[in-house]
């Protein structure tokens, strides 16, 4: 599929098909799309947690307003950010570039972040929506549907999946076979209203 087929037809899906499972091998090469995905100084500080308990897909689905893509889809992906992993082992993430680089790179990647709460939160939320729309573009191009979801707790579900306390969650991404289409497209703004050149 054409990325552009897949942005003009990727929709946020609620119904699915709760008897439908994907096979391993979707599920890895799906995961492993969403880490292609960019990140600043390439810190990879996205987390998948692939939700595939039954019974705690209840409870997180208790936590999202009963909103039943939750447990009706085939995977339930919370999407989690380690606040952290700029400086977890920084040297990993530039192994492979030559020394130079890395001499630049490393003591730039800790400047960045270190004792700047908001920046490693703001990146988090940045890698983990980039990551999400690589998830649902390559779901669409598989064949599924996806819908993104922050309509939850985040406490709660915090607490379901034992998050890590340097860790937040970002969203969910709900992905499967839907069975309803989405509604039609509420109203698209005109570009000119959402178009700046330059400045506002």
């Amino acid at each position: 599929m054409e990325v552009s087929k897949a942005i003009e037809s990727r929709r946020s899906v609620k119904a699915y098909d709760p008897e439908h499972r994907m096979s391993e091998a979707e599920i890895e090469k799906l995961i492993s799309m969403a880490m292609l995905s960019p990140t600043a100084f390439n810190i990879q500080n996205w987390r998948f947690v692939l939700v595939r308990n039954p019974e705690l897909r209840k409870q997180i689905r208790n936590a999202a307003w009963d909103q039943a893509q939750v447990t009706d889809a085939s995977l339930l992906v919370v999407m989690c950010a380690d606040l952290r992993a700029w400086e977890k082992e920084a040297g990993r993430y530039w192994k492979h570039a030559a020394q130079p680089v890395q001499d630049f790179m490393l003591p730039a990647i800790d400047q960045y972040y270190r004792g700047k709460d908001q920046v490693q939160r703001d990146e988090a939320m940045r890698s983990c929506g980039i990551a999400a729309m690589n998830l649902m573009l390559h779901a669409k191009e598989m064949g599924y549907d996806s819908c993104p979801m922050d309509g939850f707790d985040f406490d709660a579900v915090g607490k379901l999946i034992n998050l890590p306390e340097d860790h937040a969650i970002a969203m969910f991404v709900a992905i499967g076979k839907g069975v309803k289409d989405a509604w039609p497209r509420g109203g698209q703004l005109p570009m000119n209203e959402v178009l700046i050149v330059d400045r506002f």
